[in-house]
């Protein structure tokens, strides 16, 4: 480890993580019980320079990053050369490209929410290209009964998907253009630009979890996919190199943080707080309600192949083991939230859980959540949000009730197509994220499901995850049934039994086939997504 000015380091040793999320990135210093020894976050700071674009600037990420590890070590009163490694989660799917030899990035991080390449992926699902790729997909499933060639068969472009919005940038950004050319370009997502920044341009990598979520990669080769980037005329040769989820990638600069840091993870953030809540083994359900909701199965050493919509992710690859997850998203979840607060149905969040158990039901009022769409299992970006069933009799608890709602019957269809499809015994449920803090959304979950959930004492899973996997990496924690010991639960959430000793997911029955219709209705309400 590195030394101190005084040339005396304590050996008693730490991990440092940091998640890059949406709107913060946020550090803590775990000790061997993953007890969180300091902590430090810093707002990101996303851009609208034009109407649909959603960008963060590359500089202002790298130096709020930098400022959450020093605040962080720091906050936890310890040495950075007490620091025993690093893991680095990050949000999906967000990337930049830049000139591998200078550092100069030739635009800001292009997000996840980013919309400039809608023209461009509803053209291309249009286009006759895609027809032919979906036609020769049919025909070779009908030859091969391979299930994972009919699910290509209905796969469309997206724009959350990195690949059209790097199309888009190619096309119109031209020192990118000429640095392609010149062999002096690099892509990269956010993990990758830290990666690079921290080791002083040493490094273009990523691992295989981050790669899986850009849809330019496949899972099944496990490799960069050579179709897609072939089809979209993507260059190979400016993709990051991929490697495993626990590895060494290099150690940070000693002029950043005093000493060489040693750089043992990097991780996508569904993923890691995956891991974070040790849902190792196949079957383990884990579900963070935050801005969207996001679902995952551990679907075991094999990719899902998935005709409904469901994403077939690398969890994440240790040494020969690869993890596979399968997941469903419901986007708006946070949005819908804040906007019923926007709008004073009710003045603090922490109220709504209070508000919905005041009544008895939503009198007949049903919330449709799409503000962004709807995604699995009705996949389809041009449904609008909607209250259905208003009366004079509604007030606004009956509203606020509707909305709470409406994020646990997504819950439940999330649910039932992941258990259709991939057939899996489910053997754990544990869910995360600033939403499911409300118990009646836990609750009627737990009801809904007709499983019991576990809610962690602390929500930063995807930190947690990151921290874990770098831990096992240096050797600081054996192996991942220590980590199970270290699991911390805050409630369990029990589904509930009606007086007719019938489960109480049949009682919402009747409610969930009126919010369905509701649903249906709110369908193919725009004309552009």
């Amino acid at each position: 480890m590195g030394t101190q000015r005084n040339g005396f380091c304590k050996r008693e040793t730490f991990i440092l993580s940091v998640d890059v999320g949406t709107t913060s990135i946020r550090c803590h210093v775990y000790d061997k019980s993953a007890n969180i020894r300091g902590s430090c976050s810093s707002k990101v700071s996303l851009l609208y320079p034009q109407p649909g674009w959603v960008e963060i600037d590359p500089d202002e990420l790298w130096k709020g990053f930098v400022t959450v590890v020093k605040g962080a070590v720091q906050d936890s009163g310890l040495q950075m050369c007490q620091m025993d490694g690093l893991g680095i989660s990050t949000q999906r799917a967000t990337f930049m490209t830049w000139d591998r030899n200078t550092g100069k990035p030739f635009h800001n991080f292009i997000t996840w929410q980013d919309m400039r390449a809608a023209e461009l992926v509803s053209s291309w699902n249009r286009s006759c290209t895609m027809k032919t790729v979906h036609g020769v997909m049919k025909m070779l499933h009908y030859l091969t009964r391979q299930k994972r060639f009919l699910a290509a068969s209905l796969v469309v472009f997206t724009t959350q998907h990195v690949s059209l919005r790097l199309v888009w940038a190619l096309n119109n950004i031209p020192q990118l253009r000429q640095a392609v050319e010149d062999g002096s370009c690099y892509f990269g997502t956010i993990d990758t630009w830290l990666l690079y920044k921290l080791t002083k341009g040493l490094v273009h990598a990523t691992d295989y979890s981050n790669a899986s979520a850009t849809a330019i990669f496949d899972s099944y080769q496990m490799c960069w996919s050579g179709f897609i980037c072939k089809l979209l005329s993507i260059p190979l040769s400016i993709l990051p190199r991929v490697q495993n989820t626990s590895h060494k990638f290099g150690s940070c600069d000693p002029s950043i943080f005093g000493v060489p840091i040693p750089i043992m993870s990097v991780m996508a953030d569904q993923q890691a707080a995956m891991f974070g809540e040790c849902c190792f083994d196949t079957g383990d359900v884990k579900i963070t309600i935050g801005t969207g909701t996001f679902m995952d199965i551990n679907t075991g050493n094999k990719p899902h192949t998935s005709i409904a919509g469901l994403y077939p992710l690398v969890g994440w690859k240790i040494g020969a083991e690869v993890v596979y997850l399968a997941e469903g998203n419901a986007a708006g979840t946070g949005a819908a939230i804040k906007w019923a607060e926007d709008l004073e149905l009710f003045s603090d969040v922490k109220e709504t859980e209070a508000i919905a158990s005041s009544v008895e039901d939503s009198d007949g009022v049903y919330f449709v959540p799409s503000f962004s769409g709807l995604q699995a299992p009705l996949n389809d970006p041009k449904a609008c949000a909607s209250f259905m069933g208003l009366k004079p009799s509604t007030t606004k608890k009956h509203l606020v009730r509707a909305i709470l709602e409406s994020i646990a019957f997504r819950n439940k269809q999330l649910f039932d197509v992941m258990l259709r499809e991939t057939r899996i015994p489910i053997t754990k449920i544990r869910a995360d994220g600033g939403v499911c803090t409300n118990d009646f959304i836990m609750q009627m979950t737990a009801d809904l499901l007709g499983h019991k959930i576990a809610r962690p004492s602390h929500f930063d899973m995807s930190c947690l995850g990151a921290a874990y996997v770098a831990g096992l990496g240096t050797g600081y924690w054996k192996n991942q049934e220590e980590l199970k010991k270290l699991l911390t639960t805050d409630l369990h959430f029990l589904p509930r039994r009606s007086k007719a000793e019938g489960d109480m997911g049949g009682q919402y029955s009747g409610v969930l086939q009126s919010w369905e219709r509701a649903l249906q209705r709110s369908m193919h309400w725009y004309n552009q997504p």
